[in-house]
């Protein structure tokens, strides 16, 4: 991406804004803040749902085997008792193997990706659940926008700031 507004800021906290407004905008839909942030967000978040949207197909399946450990009713995992061959006894996890289904990037899908994970940061929702941005814009963004040429976001001016009174507006995905 080409250079970026200074925003007031040394690069390091100009980014660490960017990154967070971007990933708000992304898991929540909308954000709200000064126009010229939201300029600049909106040239990344564009770009980062254009790439989606361009690998929104390219992947495969495959079906691998996994071994887990079993869990008790209450969620902890199940030991048993075995004899070593010295005569020791020891307590070991009791395992069981499933197949499961999980998704294989190609590498232009894997490259955008990468370049979406530069951009957005985890985040936790309201339940301290861990929320992966990039799964959120290539799984539920993306597929919204197949049929769009572009044009995802948009921009719609509030009121100004009390305090310094700078103009604020909201930024959300169309």
């Amino acid at each position: 991406m080409s250079g970026h507004r200074k925003l007031g800021f040394k690069t390091s906290h100009r980014l660490s804004v960017l990154r967070n407004l971007t990933t708000q905008l992304i898991v929540a839909g909308h954000v709200e803040t000064t126009v010229t942030r939201a300029k600049e967000v909106q040239k990344i978040a564009e770009q980062l749902i254009t790439d989606a949207v361009r690998e929104h197909d390219n992947f495969t399946t495959k079906e691998i085997l996994t071994s887990k450990a079993k869990l008790d009713a209450k969620g902890k995992k199940v030991l048993k008792e075995e004899t070593s061959k010295a005569g020791n006894t020891f307590y070991k996890v009791d395992r069981e193997l499933k197949t499961e289904d999980v998704q294989v990037d190609d590498p232009s899908r894997l490259q955008a990706r990468r370049k979406a994970m530069q951009w957005l940061v985890k985040t936790k929702d309201e339940n301290g659940q861990v929320i992966n941005p990039t799964n959120v814009l290539f799984n539920d963004v993306a597929p919204r926008y197949v049929d769009r040429k572009g044009g995802y976001t948009r921009i719609i001016p509030l009121e100004t700031r009390r305090g310094d009174a700078a103009l604020k507006c909201r930024l959300e995905l169309i």
